[in-house]
């Protein structure tokens, strides 16, 4: 199959920043595509030969845009999968395919494969609605302090809450979700697996996550995580066993607790380029993007080392601003070595939205932690009041 410069289309699911970056790669290698999202700003739409405004979830709508492309992948796990089945079935290529996105796609589900694959996570529960947890809570038959997760429809923070009293279950939707043990860890790490159709894959290195303690999203990623090697090589194998039993095609982002102990616990997957890899686009020798292209295609994939250590700072609109956004003191990060800010294009700010991120890369991960350190406290998202 020729690719390049030719009339192969390759679908992408969704139109926001994975997308829009996974695009500066098709670009790259003069790749025709098309892409489907609901929003007529859509960060994709600037970049795609041809955009389609569409619910994802919608059968028809999902099932006619496939229609048109030779291989279709996403950037978000919120689609119609019955859609996605239909189209394989009349050999339209989707990756990852249907099955594995089902695997996922309910937080339930994926917590019971891990069970079933005997793949440590921390302990749980599954309850049909939040009453039927909240009775679980009154009859005593679990205990808080625990982790409440939306089975569904969760992202950036969103249907995640640490339940500590009954005030905490206030403002929480009545729907299904599951009880996690709260599990006392160092680190929270991640490492990306690349995997093709022909049965090629390779690990990215293990990086570390430092979380905002309010808003529950990733502050920094920190690239080599700063752990002992014996840990990270227990990391790696672990996503490893965890992408052969899913068995998926492109990217899989391995989220992961190491413990007190040192122990490795899965904490939950998603099939497709993430966040915890944007650092490798500065970083890397192979970016997540143009790997996540290499494996859909069933290219030879590329290197996944680091040419230097790499930090990702998130860029996220300031609380108290909602609106037409601004980015305050984007010149003055740049004015420092080996900053580089990538803009993701969604014009309306709210507080806590991703709108971007920025990479810092240096030969010394403390002074690459430290510049991090500086863009953050210098660089706002804001709006024009």
């Amino acid at each position: 199959m020729n690719y390049f410069s030719s009339d192969f289309k390759l679908g992408i699911l969704g139109g926001g920043q994975l997308g829009k970056m996974l695009l500066t790669e098709t670009r790259k290698f003069d790749i025709q595509t098309y892409v489907l999202d609901p929003s007529d700003d859509a960060p994709c739409k600037i970049g795609s030969n041809k955009f389609f405004l569409g619910d994802l979830n919608d059968f028809d709508t999902v099932y006619q845009f496939g229609k048109q492309v030779d291989v279709l992948t996403f950037e978000i796990e919120h689609v119609n999968v019955e859609a996605l089945e239909k189209l394989e079935a009349e050999g339209v290529k989707v990756y990852p395919s249907p099955k594995t996105l089902k695997q996922i796609q309910n937080k339930g589900i994926q917590k019971d494969f891990y069970t079933d694959k005997d793949i440590p996570t921390a302990p749980y529960k599954r309850f049909e609605s939040l009453t039927d947890l909240k009775l679980a809570v009154e009859t005593e038959e679990i205990d808080m302090p625990f982790v409440w997760k939306s089975t569904q429809f969760g992202y950036d923070g969103n249907g995640v809450k640490v339940i500590r009293n009954a005030e905490s279950f206030i403002g929480l939707p009545d729907v299904q979700c599951i009880a996690e043990l709260m599990v006392p860890f160092k680190n929270e790490l991640a490492v990306i697996v690349a995997r093709s159709p022909s049965g090629e894959i390779k690990t990215y290195p293990v990086v570390e996550m430092e979380f905002h303690p309010e808003a529950n999203q990733v502050e920094y990623v920190i690239c080599p995580a700063r752990i002992d090697d014996a840990v990270a090589e227990k990391a790696r194998a672990l996503a490893l066993k965890v992408s052969e039993h899913f068995n998926h095609v492109g990217l899989l982002a391995v989220e992961m607790f190491q413990t007190e102990d040192d122990d490795i616990l899965i904490n939950e997957v998603a099939p497709r380029p993430h966040n915890s890899g944007h650092y490798s686009i500065e970083a890397s020798y192979t970016s997540q993007f143009e790997q996540h292209l290499r494996a859909i295609l069933n290219l030879p994939l590329g290197n996944t080392d680091s040419k230097a250590a790499g930090i990702m700072v998130n860029l996220v609109g300031a609380e108290g601003y909602s609106g037409n956004v601004v980015y305050e003191n984007i010149e003055k990060i740049l004015g420092q070595d080996g900053v580089t800010p990538h803009i993701y294009g969604k014009k309306q700010t709210r507080p806590f939205r991703k709108m971007g991120h920025v990479t810092i890369v240096n030969e010394d991960i403390n002074i690459a932690r430290k510049i991090a350190e500086d863009v953050k406290n210098s660089i706002r998202v804001i709006s024009i009041q």
